[in-house]
């Protein structure tokens, strides 16, 4: 049913993991566990899971049963036979695993990077066409100039910095919460594609970055970014002149935070039928690329090749999950059926939701969290201004999976 999401997502982690230790071996290195919020990875994703199973159960069953405690345990075993299936929790291993060895693979791969390709940079080069693209200015002066306040200067540094937590965040919540299960293959097979196309592409063209390699052009911000430039550049120093623990992750070409911000907005945009949180992750995502410029972590080109990055990783994760692009691409509806989310003749998503015999709704290719409420079909559209659950795309996208 998914046997292409199964490969890529097995076979990119797997070709992660040989390429890691293989490297490791050669280098004479150890292959570290990358921490991060909640501490390591083998921590963090288990915990996420467990949050996001409490979080689905307790506060649904809670609200249906009016605070009833034995009313409460009837409401949390009905949705544990009804919504985690065995589809479920293959997709949930099988994608938190898999994204699990691809990030901390890259996260090795790039700390490896100055010891195989030794001193050799590019960031003249690059710093030079930023210059040819911005008419002989520097693109730190021209966004400095145009965006220099204090307030702006700490929303895109918060902006850049929930980046990270919200990495984990969304692979759980579209793996747990899609009611679709291809949009959850789509969103986690396009997660490690894009991984692993930014591990080749710091090996392609090695950068340290602006704020690294011409420092004197952002040395009067202060912000929690730029705190962690800095903290960055000692992690660097430490692991190639130091006591060499831990991981250095410095690298500018191609820029992740552009291609994996923009995977989100695109997810969003085919998943997701809600226009305000459309336009939450398009502002995220152009709010994301003038950060990477304005404190120095990437060159232009650094944000276009992110772009390419997320658009190959889109279109190829969609391909393998069972996804159809309608409209040259602009639109799109899966093509996969699970034994919750059965196809019409033609190949498209049913557009009933079947979990809840008494409750067939446009529902199935929506993500619903547990606190939305629940909507009766009714007429065909009246929930939803005549937007169909089936197809995704610009303007009329099912919530995420």
């Amino acid at each position: 049913m998914y046997r292409r999401a199964y490969v890529l997502l097995i076979g990119v982690a797997a070709t992660m993991a040989v390429l890691t230790f293989a490297t490791a071996l050669a280098l004479d290195r150890s292959v570290v566990d990358p921490e991060g919020f909640l501490g390591p990875g083998w921590l963090r994703f288990p915990l996420l899971v467990g949050a996001a199973l409490l979080v689905d159960l307790v506060p649904r069953a809670l609200w249906r049963a009016r605070l009833n405690p034995r009313e409460t345990s009837v409401h949390i075993k009905e949705r544990w036979h009804q919504h985690w299936t065995r589809e479920r929790f293959t997709l949930v291993a099988l994608g938190i695993g898999c994204f699990y060895v691809t990030y901390a693979c890259y996260r090795n791969l790039k700390s490896f990077l100055p010891f195989v390709l030794g001193d050799k940079k590019y960031d003249n080069e690059l710093h030079a066409l930023d210059k040819v693209l911005f008419l002989g200015n520097d693109p730190s002066a021209v966004l400095h100039t145009l965006f220099g306040f204090v307030w702006f200067e700490q929303l895109i540094s918060t902006i850049y910095l929930w980046y990270l937590p919200m990495v984990p965040v969304l692979v759980a919540i579209w793996v747990i919460w899609s009611r679709n299960i291809s949009f959850g293959y789509w969103f986690v097979t396009s997660q490690v594609i894009a991984w692993t196309l930014g591990t080749a592409s710091y090996y392609m063209l090695p950068a340290l970055g602006p704020g690294f390699a011409f420092p004197w052009l952002y040395e009067d911000i202060s912000t929690g970014a730029s705190d962690l430039l800095e903290s960055l550049f000692y992690s660097r120093t430490n692991v190639l002149w130091g006591d060499g623990e831990g991981l250095q992750s410095t690298a500018a070409f191609a820029s992740l935070h552009t291609a994996i911000t923009l995977l989100w907005a695109l997810m969003v945009q085919y998943t997701i039928r809600n226009r305000i949180i459309h336009w939450i992750f398009w502002a995220n995502f152009g709010l994301t690329i003038i950060a990477t410029l304005y404190f120095g972590w990437h060159y232009v080109a650094d944000d276009i090749a992110g772009a390419m990055i997320a658009i190959v990783a889109f279109y190829v994760g969609g391909v393998a999950s069972g996804q159809k692009f309608d409209r040259r691409g602009l639109t799109s509806h899966p093509t996969t059926t699970t034994s919750k989310v059965p196809l019409t003749e033609g190949g498209r998503d049913a557009d009933v939701r079947v979990e809840d015999p008494s409750d067939a709704s446009p529902e199935a290719s929506r993500l619903r969290f547990p606190w939305s409420r629940r909507k009766r079909r009714g007429t065909a559209g009246a929930d939803d201004g005549g937007a169909t659950g089936s197809g995704t795309g610009s303007g009329a996208a099912g919530d995420p999976a």
